[in-house]
This record gives structure tokens, sequence and C-alpha cells, in this order.
């Protein structure tokens, strides 16, 4: 009860002075006092309301909650269990009607007990309207004052910026000769870049610099705030924010000190005459602040573009304004002269650059004229027989050549046409197969060599052409094909790229249906639906692996592809599922790529896939590469294709039309580099080169990301020295995983021991794993496609051997990856079913929820204690 009534006190005491606050806001704008009696019929219903108000939130507020609900029960509520909300209501209801205080009857009384004090209170309302119209005035005459002082010190600066350009010119100068002479350089690195430690590279040379821009980008060693678009973050410094920091302090100093100088006289003080609030810190330099900054951007600006060594002869020269006046109008006529040839040497170069790139890329990315060779066109879907219809062609031909997008499918068709009685040498970067008498060789499309003639030439999946980093060379291979009869083989969506491609020359087109029908099926795909025939895509050997031990540990014997797997390890893979050995195949889109296999039915696991940048939906080609290996006539007269989810949408996609594919990749030829080398023959400046060229209409350039990358490690040191820019490229254009970081350090210590004139490092063998197995593997290609290179056949065909018993090796860990793929619970180590959606066991899944409901029932109990 003592709350509520102190509450009330103050409540009493608070109406009051609004009340005494309200008469004084009342009367102020009349001319003649009102009587008591007016005021009082005007605002009684204001004062009376304004007494609950103040009241009522004074009760609400003042008093506890505890106090709350005594009051209440002793007025017969029952407040236990009854929430904060229905408690402050019901007290608000009460207060109401509690001790009500009568507004009229107290200031009543007060005009009655003291005669004098409406007069009093009319006074005192007049007076406050009087000073308040004079503070007015005087603020209103201020920003009058204010706004012609802020005309003033414009003019006055307009006036005098030659004079203050002069001055932070001249303290530029000298700061920029102690920097120079006394600071540290430090080797460039990205500002943001904090994880990596600034290197300390001695003193500055000013011969180093042509602007004083130059200078301001290097690192000053410190670490700053910065803000972008409304994110803070750290960097490193550089000379362009110090300067910044010291040429905003210069200009607003003197240009301060030049407006008080030139402002009319008396103006500042009357300024401050007129000044309204005690402490109040305005100045000029508040006053300038602003065009001073402007000002000290603009400065800035130009001394970057000045020339180093003139503003390092300035600074020894003590500051006259008409000695550096002098300098300045001097140092400017010999800068436009400077700069005048500089643009006449800049253009030259700029014409001889596109010279160069004219001589240098030329005609060489344009398709060429007519040429005395027979195309023949194979478009169409999947698993149509396309690839079958050009080799028989080639088989029946005295030479030919076929070109493949994979080792393994050239060593497929190596293979076919050696057991149908047609010797077939073969050629990829990591091995050498020659038949004794063979005019028919099986490549992968890189090595393919535009003057080596066959009477007939196959070309597969020309569709490719449009891939960034090894497009070109399917177009090489089409446009440059020395054949008498040249077949190209490739999707729907290519056949215009590749008849543009062919440009007058004659070809013939033939088009191929799928005889077998695909049907989507309705139902959402689980792997218990896995049957004999099924083969399951995903899009990572991750996913591959733990699919095909989830099936091999329900008892399905199972057979794996995909793309890091040897291709000997794939070919074993693939034949123990065309023998029946096995009954699933489990693949990533590596299935695809020309391999024919009696599937029944595709099943996509995944609707989407990464594709080295983002992960994507899958799009209509892909889904049609992949879906048209569904049915094998005689066999399976229908091809099956089902989804896990989005069923409906995916059909649509599969359905669907494919975009047309409107531009092929281009890459750096043999014949470009012989005509780059009349130039240069440095690689960086090749590399420097191919970025400025401009792709023509209907291309795109290869990003060469990896042959630069493996470049930056070699380049300026005695590897790059040891070889001719050709042949450097060359190893630098292997095709080895970047991804592995092993197998370019690899790369790189056998570059350096053929530099060097050592023996070539020999790879270590690995076994321990799958993962060591299949690196062990692609370790082993790599030092094949070095011996290969160099021409060291015996030493290759042992590590040919060698590298088959690794293969061998994987394809026995495949015929059991459960091992491998065992889930175990992340607490307790119990072995989890691989299949299981959770990474802790049931067990321990319970005793957690049991810990957190006991300690869920310790807090209650300790908030109701």
């Amino acid at each position: 009860m003592d709350e509520i009534k102190a509450a009330h006190s103050g409540a009493v005491t608070n109406t009051k002075r609004k009340i005494l606050e309200d008469i004084s806001k009342y009367m102020e704008t009349l001319d003649d006092i009102p009587s008591f009696e007016a005021y009082l019929a005007d605002r009684i219903q204001y004062i009376e309301q304004l007494w609950l108000n103040v009241w009522l939130n004074k009760a609400t507020n003042g008093v506890s909650k505890i106090g709350k609900k005594e009051f209440l029960e002793r007025n017969g509520f029952e407040t236990e269990g009854v929430d904060r909300k229905l408690i402050n209501s019901l007290f608000r209801n009460e207060m109401r009607e509690f001790c009500p205080f009568s507004t009229a009857e107290w200031l009543r009384g007060e005009v009655e007990v003291n005669p004098g004090l409406w007069e009093e209170l009319y006074k005192e309302a007049r007076e406050r309207l009087k000073k308040r119209k004079e503070a007015e005035k005087r603020i209103e005459n201020r920003a009058a004052l204010l706004r012609t002082m802020s005309d003033d010190a414009e003019r006055i600066l307009v006036e005098g910026e030659w004079l203050l350009y002069l001055v932070a010119r001249h303290r530029a100068a000298l700061k920029l000769e102690s920097d120079i002479n006394t600071r540290i350089r430090y080797k460039k690195v990205d500002p943001l870049a904090l994880e990596e430690k600034l290197i300390a590279q001695g003193s500055f040379n000013p011969n180093d610099f042509l602007r004083a821009g130059d200078f301001f980008e290097e690192l000053t060693g410190e670490i700053h705030k910065t803000f972008y678009r409304g994110r803070m973050f750290y960097e490193y410094e550089t000379y362009y924010f110090e300067y910044e920091r010291a040429l905003g302090g210069i200009v607003l100093e003197y240009a301060t000190r030049l407006v008080s100088e030139k402002l009319p006289e008396g103006a500042y003080k009357e300024y401050l005459s007129l000044e309204m609030d005690e402490g109040d810190e305005n100045n000029l330099a508040l006053l300038v602040s602003g065009m001073a900054e402007e000002l000290s951007d603009d400065f800035l600006e130009r001394i970057s573009e000045e020339y180093l060594e003139d503003l390092l002869r300035l600074a020894p020269i003590p500051f006259n304004e008409e000695t550096h006046k002098e300098m300045y109008e001097s140092d400017m006529a010999k800068a436009e002269e400077r700069l005048i040839r500089e643009k006449a040497e800049a253009e030259r170069k700029a014409e001889e650059e596109r010279r160069m790139l004219e001589e240098v890329f030329g005609s060489e990315y344009r398709p060429t004229a007519e040429r005395n060779v027979k195309y023949v066109l194979h478009i169409g879907e999947t698993n149509t027989g396309k690839t079958h219809q050009a080799l028989e062609a080639m088989k029946s031909a005295e030479s030919g050549i076929y070109l493949a997008p994979l080792r393994l499918l050239a060593l497929e068709v190596y293979d076919r046409l050696n057991s149908d009685g047609v010797p077939c040498s073969l050629k990829t970067g990591e091995e050498e197969k020659v038949e004794p008498s063979a005019a028919h060789i099986s490549c992968t499309v890189e090595m393919f060599h535009e003057k080596d003639y066959y009477e007939v030439a196959v070309i597969d999946e020309a569709q490719m052409v449009a891939d960034r980093d090894r497009g070109f060379s399917w177009y090489k291979a089409i446009t440059k094909a020395n054949a008498k009869e040249v077949h190209i083989i490739g999707s729907i969506n290519i056949k215009n790229m590749v008849v543009k491609l062919l440009g007058n020359a004659e070809y013939e087109l033939r088009e191929y249906r799928r005889d077998l029908p695909l049907q989507v099926e309705d139902q959402e795909f689980s792997l218990k639906k896995a049957r004999k025939g099924d083969a399951l895509v995903c899009f990572s050997r991750k996913q591959v692996l733990a699919t095909a031990a989830i099936l091999q540990a329900n008892g399905h014997k199972v057979s794996m592809i995909y793309g890091s797997m040897p291709p000997e390890t794939r070919k074993k893979q693939m034949q123990l599922f065309i023998s029946g050995q096995t009954e699933i195949v489990v693949s990533t889109d590596a299935i695809g790529m020309g391999l024919n296999l009696p599937i029944r039915r595709i099943v996509f696991l995944e609707n989407e896939k990464f594709d080295g940048t983002a992960r994507r939906r899958l799009t209509s080609q892909e889904i049609k590469q992949i879906a048209g290996r569904a049915g094998r006539k005689g066999i399976y007269n229908i091809g099956r294709v089902a989804f896990v989810s989005d069923i409906q949408r995916m059909k649509r996609v599969l359905e669907g039309e494919d975009l047309p594919v409107k531009v092929f990749a281009i890459a750096p030829t043999s014949a470009v580099f012989e005509r780059f080398q009349k130039y240069s023959r440095s690689l960086g400046e090749f590399f420097e080169l191919w970025e400025k060229f401009e792709s023509p209409p209907g291309t795109k350039k290869a990003e060469l990301t990896e042959e630069r990358n493996r470049y930056e490690l070699i380049e300026g040191t005695m590897i790059e020295r040891r070889f001719p820019m050709m042949e450097l490229y060359g190893f630098l254009h292997l095709p080895f995983s970047a991804k592995e970081p092993q197998l370019t350090e690899q790369w790189l210590g056998t570059m350096a021991a053929i530099a060097e004139g050592r023996e070539l490092p020999e790879p270590e063998i690995k076994k321990r794993s799958l993962e060591e197995m299949e690196l062990t593997y692609k370790a082993i290609g790599l030092h094949l496609l070095f011996l290969y290179k160099l021409g060291k056949r015996t030493e290759a065909i042992y590590w040919e051997r060698v590298r088959e018993q690794v293969s061998d090796s994987v394809h026995e860990e495949l015929k059991d990856v459960t091992k491998s793929q065992g889930k175990k619970c992340r607490n307790c180590g119990k072995s989890l079913p691989l299949d299981f959606a959770y990474p802790i066991c049931d067990q321990c899944h319970s005793g957690q929820n049991k810990r957190k409901n006991h300690s869920r029932r310790g807090w209650r109990q300790k908030r109701k204690f």
C-alpha cells in the first residue's frame, strides 16, 4: 500500500506541474489577461483527463507486481497463475477511482489563496514568449550571417585555391622526400589478404616510380579499418590513405587561416555574438571543413598525377608563392610535352600490339575455306548406333584414325578393331601400343596431328567443341583433319555449328532417332526399389561409393563407374555388368559418354550437379545424354528413366528441346606460338597477349587457368630458362588433375629433374586405401606422360605394367566397399547401417534427450524455489 501512496503523491505533483505549463501556453498568445473562469471553461476536460493519464501511468509503472497482486487480492481478486498483462489490466481499472484528484478544485483554491497569482502567471507567460521570439530572431540573424559567411568563405577559397594547392603540393613533396628516404618498402600483396605476412624488401628507389600516384599504391606496413558499401573491414594500408589524411589536415589549416584573414572585418565577431548555446564550439574550421575536404580530395588526385621527380626537386626549396608558382607552371608545361610524347608512344605501342595480335592470331580461328574432303555427319540421340556406323566405315578403309573424348573409349575401339581382325594401334598421352602392320589408330582427340593422312577419320562426341578447356581439340580435328573422308559424331544440338565450321565443304548428313522409346516412371525412386539392370547416377565419387556400399550391404552385386577411376578398372567393372556378374551399376555422369551397357533403367539420384563453380540443375542435354543409355534392343525394348524427386519437372526438361551450340572453344596452336616467337620468347608475355586477344564472334577462349598456375610456379626460375618456349608450354599443358596438390608437386619435381639433367623421380606406390591407390594410379599416369614425351618407351612399358597392377588393386577393393564406407556413431563408435540417416545411434540420441529433459526439470525446480 505504501507503493501506491508514493505513486499517488508523485502523480499529484506531476499533474500540478503540467497544469501550470498548460496555463503558460494558454496565456502567452493572448494580448489581454483571460479570466480564470474562461480558462477553466476552455481547459477543464483537458486537465481532468491529464490527471487520469498521469496517475494511471504512475501507478502502473511505479507499483511492483507483488504490490499490485496484494492490492487486488484485498479487493477479492484471484491472482495465482494469472499472467502479468492481465494483472496490469485489472490493477489499472481499480486505480481509476482510487483517491481521485480534483484538478479544478486544486487550481481554484490556489488562485483564491493567492489573489495575485493569476496576473503573475500571465506576466511570466508573456515574458517567456518575448524571450523565445528574441531567441528565434537571433537564430534567424545568425543563420543569415552564417550563409553570408559561407558565401564569403567559398569565394575566398576559390580565389585562393591556387595558393592552397601550392602549399599542399610543397608539403606533400616534403613528406614524399622523407618517406622515400626513411620508410621500408614491402612486397606487394592484396591489401585484404591479412593472413599473408608482409615481407620487407629494403629501401625505396625513386626511379621505380614515374608518378606520385605510383608510390601511393605502396603499402605502409600498417593495418587500418575501412568501410565499403556499409560493411567494415580491415586491410593493409597504402600510402594513399596516409597522404589523404595528411593533405586533409594541411588544407583545413591553411583554408581556415586564409578565410580568417580575408573575411569582411567584424563578420566573425558578429557571428560569435549571436551565439545561442553555451559551450557551442562553432568556429571557422567547422565553417570551412566541408569545402576544405573537397579541395584536399581534388589536390590529392592532382598530386597523384604529377611526376615524382618534379615533386622531389621541389621539396628542399623553402615555400615562396611566386617561386613555387613559377616552378609549378614550368613543371606543368614540361609535363604536358611529356604527356604528348607518352600518348604518342602509347598509341605506337597499341598499334604495334594490334598488328602483333593480327599477325599472331589472325585467321587462325576462322573456319577453313573449301577443302577436298568429304564429311559425313552422324547426328542424333544417344544410343542410336552413330558410333557403330562411323567405325564400320573406318574399318573398311585402308587406313583410319578414331579420335575419342576419353582414354577409355580409345581403349575400347582399339580392342574392338583388333578383335574384329583390323590391326589397330593405340596412342593416348599415357600409353602407346603399336600393332605391327597397323594402318589404323585409336587416339584421344588431343593426340590429333593435322599432318598425318588417313583415308577415314572418325571424330566422336563433337558437341565437346563447346567445352571451354578441351573444345579446341575438336575444332582442330573437324576443320583440319587430313583425310579423304571425315566422320563426325555428335548430338542434335551440334548440327548447325558443325555445318557452319565446314563452310562450303561437301557433306552428307545422317540423322539418327531412337528405335527404343524412353519411359519416365511416375513414382519416386528409393534404393529399396533397385533392381537388376539399373544404372544409378549421381555426381560425385563419394556418392557413388556410398550408394554402392549400401547396395552391397543389402545383398546386391554392384559395378561402379566414376571419373577418377582407372580406365582399366572401369573396363572391368563394365564387363562384370555386361556378363551378368553384377546386376546394378552406380555411376557418375561419365556413363553418358560413349559407354554402351545393357541398362534396363537409368535412375537419377540427384537432379543437380556441381559444375566447378556452383551447384545447378541438370540441363536438358545432360539428362538426355545420360538417360539415352537406357534400353538395349533385344534385351530391354523400352528404356526406363526414374528420378528421386520433382518427377514432372525433370520429365519436362528431358522432353524439352536442347539449346543449339552457338560457340566453339579456341586455344593456342603451334602456328600461333611460331608467329609469336618473332616478337618474344616469354610465356609470361604470351599469356598477357592471350588475355588481350578478343575471341572472334562465335568462339570463346580457353581459360588456360591450369597452364598459368603452373607457369607461376616456375616463372623466373632455372626451369623456365632451360626450355624453349613451345616445349615449355607443352609441359604446362600436360593433362593431369590440378585438384591434387601431390600431382602438382610431382610435376614440379620432374620438371626440375629434366632441367638439371637428372633421372626422373619415380612416383611413390601407396596402396593402403582406395583413395591412395587411385592417386597412385594418377601419379603413374603423369610419370608416363613425361616418359612418352621424352621418348623413354622402355621405361614406359615397365610403368604401364605397374599401373595395371594398381588398377587391379582398385578393382579388388571395389568388390566390397562396405569396409571403407562404413558408418559409426560419433559418440560411442558403434557401427551404424550404411543408409542410417543420422550421425549418432538411437541409444545415444535417446540418452541426450533424457539429459536435456532432466536439465529442464532441474531448471524449473530452481525457478519455483
